[in-house]
């Protein structure tokens, strides 16, 4: 029987039938994933093949070829990465400037994380309602800087219902992909546009300003208006892996847009002469914010920190 993997929790996972039964499987034998060093050989999002061996369980017995997925460094095993969620149309990143804040950095590795296996990266800029008079200067440069490289950037409050409806919109007949902090909104905002889900939400820490995490697994919703989303557990970093680092620039699309007309066709944008994508950083084409993340990821630096370049 085919079916879909809904929850995985390390040797069992939850598969929901084509019928819509959500039944218990462990896995059969070892899962060996090619080219794919994953902490976890199944995820939610799989497409796989099981059997039932007891009244009300299962096992999985062949797992069918990915389309995509979104991968990061393992928390525990930084060599080995870790699936948030597989076969997905859209990864929705919520970002929320305060309470808690979310970096450009952590925003970028999402994005090049989305780019690298054809998922289309949404930008959802959550509790506008929240932001002060001196956050809009702030929130106008992070919308620009991203909507002029093309992505779409969505403003939402649940509390005052702005643009709930366009969210569901861009979620109607596509599995999309939550990611963010925990304590950007992601349960409440799903709350607000399914009720009957009734997710868990939690208020953020005083002590450090961060959400507290409610969400332990990442767990596949079917919403009532004809959408599968993935929430995920918050993220508090998001280590890029397997991605050659000869291509990172790739998935900066500013900077592919720029790659032909650097002096060397192998230019990694560091000290290069005659290159076209730090000209542009010195132009103010690109945003040195997108800059110092490319070189971040390009050195496998976790912290978001920046080698000095010569423009």
């Amino acid at each position: 029987m085919r079916g879909r993997v809904v929850k995985s929790t390390g040797s069992w996972s939850s598969v929901r039938s084509e019928d819509g039964k959500v039944i218990p499987c462990k896995i059969k034998g070892n899962f060996r994933l090619k080219g794919i060093r994953s902490t976890n050989p199944v995820a939610v999002g799989d497409w796989v093949n099981y059997e039932i061996v007891e009244e009300d369980t299962g096992v999985i017995n062949q797992l069918e070829e990915r389309n995509n997925y979104i991968i990061r460094k393992s928390i525990k095993l930084s060599k080995r990465g870790h699936i948030l969620a597989s076969n997905i149309d859209q990864v929705l990143v919520f970002i929320t400037l305060r309470d808690p804040e979310t970096t450009k950095g952590f925003i970028d590795r999402v994005i090049v994380g989305a780019e690298a296996y054809h998922i289309t990266p949404i930008l959802v800029f959550n509790k506008a309602d929240l932001l002060q008079e001196e956050d809009a200067d702030e929130l106008i440069e992070w919308l620009t800087i991203y909507g002029d490289i093309g992505y779409r950037c969505i403003q939402t409050s649940v509390t005052e219902n702005v643009n709930l409806d366009e969210v569901k919109e861009i979620m109607k007949g596509k599995t999309s992909m939550l990611a963010g902090h925990s304590g950007t909104g992601k349960s409440s905002l799903i709350n607000a546009i399914s009720p009957n889900l009734n997710l868990k939400i939690a208020d953020i820490s005083d002590f450090h300003r961060q959400g507290k995490h409610t969400t332990t697994f990442a767990e596949m919703y079917h919403l009532d208006f004809g959408a599968e989303i993935i929430d995920t557990p918050g993220i508090r970093g998001f280590g890029v892996i397997d991605i050659d680092r000869k291509e990172i620039s790739h998935y900066f699309l500013e900077m592919r847009a720029l790659l032909s007309q650097c002096k060397f066709n192998n230019c990694q944008h560091l000290n290069e002469p005659d290159c076209a994508v730090k000209q542009a950083v010195v132009d103010g084409n690109i945003a040195e914010s997108r800059f110092k993340s490319y070189l971040s990821i390009y050195d496998g630096d976790e912290n978001e920190s920046y080698r000095t370049v010569d423009y």
